[in-house]
This record gives C-alpha cells, sequence and structure tokens, in this order.
C-alpha cells in the first residue's frame, strides 16, 4: 500500500506540475526574472537591492561559457517560458531567443531586447586594418554585422540600467520607490566611474592600444576617444592569425613606442608572444581586459561585480595607456 501511494503522489505532483507550465502559472508567486548574461544579472541585482520582493534572478550564462557559443538547454528554455521579466542582448548571437519565446507558456512575459533600446546608438562590428577578417555563419541575419558587446560602455550601462527598472516598476508596483531609489544610486556609481576614465584618459600620452586577440571593448574605447588595432573583431571565433597580421601588430606597436600588449580573459597569450617576439625591443609587458563574457556561478559566489570589474579594466588601461 505505502508503495502504491508513493507511486499517486509522485504521479499527482507532475500532473500538478504539468498543470502550472501549461498554464503559465508559477509554482511561486515571487517575481520570476531571466537575464542571459552577467553584466545584466548584476544590474537586476543593484536595482532589487535587498530584494523585498524576494525575487527569483537567473543567468543563463553562468558556466563559463560566452554569448558566442552558447546554445540554450531546455532546462533555459523552461526558465524563460515561466519568467516574468526576461532581458538579453539580442545580436545574432541570440538568435535562438525568438523560438524560446515562441514556446513560452507565459504569454505576458516581459521582454526587454537590450540592442533595441540602444537603437542607432548600436555600433556595427568593424574590420580595422591589419585585422584578420572574419564571417559570421549567417551573413543575412540583419543582427549580424553589430558589435554585441554593448555593456562594456558604462554609459549604455546607465541607459540599460533605467530600461530595467522601468520595466520592474510596472511588473511590481508596490516596490516602485525601492527600485528606483536603487536605480539612481547605481546610476550614481556608474556616472563616477565614468569620470574616472575620462580623467584617465586624458591625463595618458597614449591613445591608441594594440589587442593581440579579439576586440570587443569598441563601445567603451568611443566613449573615451581610444584607438586601437587588433588581431580579430569582438565576435570573431578565430583563434589563430595569419603571419600578415602578426607582423602589423607588432610594427604599430614599434611606430608608436607602446610598452604593452593586450588580451581578453580566457587568452592563452600565445598570439601576444608571438607579436611580441617580433618587435624592435621584445619587451612589452602583456595586459588583460576583461570582457564580462565569462563570469560562471562560482565566480559569482566569490563576488563578482560589473563595477568592481571595469574598476580593474580602468587600471589594466591607466597601465596599458602610461
Amino acid at each position: 500500500m505505502i508503495k502504491y501511494t508513493s507511486l499517486f503522489l509522485t504521479a499527482l505532483m507532475l500532473i500538478l506540475c504539468l498543470s502550472c507550465c501549461g498554464s503559465g502559472i508559477s509554482s511561486v508567486s515571487r517575481l520570476n526574472i531571466v537575464t542571459t548574461v552577467f553584466p545584466v544579472y548584476d544590474w537586476v541585482r543593484n536595482i532589487l537591492g535587498e530584494n523585498k520582493a524576494g525575487a527569483e534572478v537567473s543567468m543563463l550564462l553562468d558556466s563559463g561559457v560566452d554569448l558566442h557559443s552558447f546554445q540554450p538547454s531546455a532546462e533555459d528554455i523552461m526558465k524563460i517560458s515561466v519568467c516574468d521579466l526576461f532581458i538579453y542582448i539580442g545580436g545574432v548571437s541570440e538568435s535562438w531567443v525568438n523560438d524560446a519565446l515562441k514556446q513560452a507558456t507565459n504569454k505576458n512575459i516581459r521582454v526587454l531586447n537590450l540592442l533595441d533600446i540602444l537603437g542607432d546608438s548600436a555600433n556595427e562590428e568593424e574590420i580595422t586594418e591589419g585585422m584578420h577578417e572574419h564571417h559570421h555563419e549567417d551573413e543575412h541575419d540583419e543582427n549580424a554585422e553589430y558589435d554585441e558587446h554593448i555593456w562594456l560602455s558604462l554609459r549604455n550601462a546607465e541607459v540599460f540600467v533605467e530600461a530595467i527598472s522601468s520595466a520592474l516598476v510596472d511588473i511590481d508596483p508596490e516596490n516602485a520607490e525601492i527600485y528606483k531609489a536603487n536605480t539612481e544610486a547605481y546610476a550614481s556609481e556608474l556616472r563616477g566611474l565614468d569620470e574616472k576614465y575620462v580623467k584617465a584618459v586624458s591625463q595618458s600620452g597614449t591613445k591608441t592600444l594594440i589587442f593581440a586577440d579579439r576586440f570587443p571593448f569598441r563601445y567603451l574605447f568611443e566613449d573615451y576617444g581610444l584607438e586601437y588595432y587588433a588581431a580579430f573583431a569582438g565576435c570573431s571565433a578565430e583563434t589563430e592569425a595569419t603571419f600578415e597580421t602578426v607582423i602589423f601588430l607588432s610594427g604599430k606597436i614599434d611606430e608608436l613606442s607602446l610598452g604593452a600588449v593586450i588580451t581578453t580573459d580566457g587568452s592563452d597569450c600565445k598570439l601576444a608572444l608571438s607579436v611580441i617576439e617580433n618587435t624592435k625591443s621584445k619587451d612589452q609587458k602583456i595586459l588583460t581586459l576583461d570582457s564580462l563574457q565569462s563570469i560562471t556561478a562560482k565566480d559569482i559566489e566569490n563576488g563578482a561585480e560589473y563595477l568592481s570589474i571595469m574598476e580593474d579594466n580602468l587600471e589594466m588601461l591607466k597601465a596599458a595607456l602610461n
């Protein structure tokens, strides 16, 4: 009898779960927010503050896989399907989102596409002099030419934080004043860090840097009038540069008398070492800027934050520019 009762309860729980999913009703009443990348996840956490609403916030890309190679699991699709607010970047790397939203059981999901919010301020991906060219798998996608690393501009971040805050106020008006106060406090921190970047760049004698890697920092560099040469575009999947690209970058280092070569997070530095080996002095430092694309759940547990990582990037820029 105990065995049959157990089987019955298990079946009943499964039916109830499926019923909830099918009707778009969450098994809990608290706010459910899903983001794709870490910066957005962290912005949401700061807007929620002490999270008096008891909101559940999920980040899909929490295993160290970056935006360009991520493919959602069935569990990821389910998270999106039943959430109240879904926030994503909106470029070609997230073309899977359209199908995921079509499968949503909650038909009242509030969706924020950050590239859409950025509008005409979004940059097309560019190929600069000396860069090893690449091609997207889908050259006909309408978003294929846009640089997706929009979170690497502190000024963009403020725009997005305001948009996310407005969405939360609409969804959860009971806590509107909390969200507004937290948003203003966080926006003030973003503006403060932006001012530090402006000061650092204005005091530097160098305005051009060399990236022996992908270059996902175009939005950041444009904010402060910095120039660059790089081995690959920001969304490139290439890892092996041509000999011509290596020689070009080495020559630029010599021409500009630069003391550093820049890589991005996750680099094995092999390309940087090759570039340095082909310079005249062969003594450049290798510095790393963090694109915030490979933040893991473990990193978050250990205290990773958008602002602190962007502070670290500022220190790296100071070292590279001086």
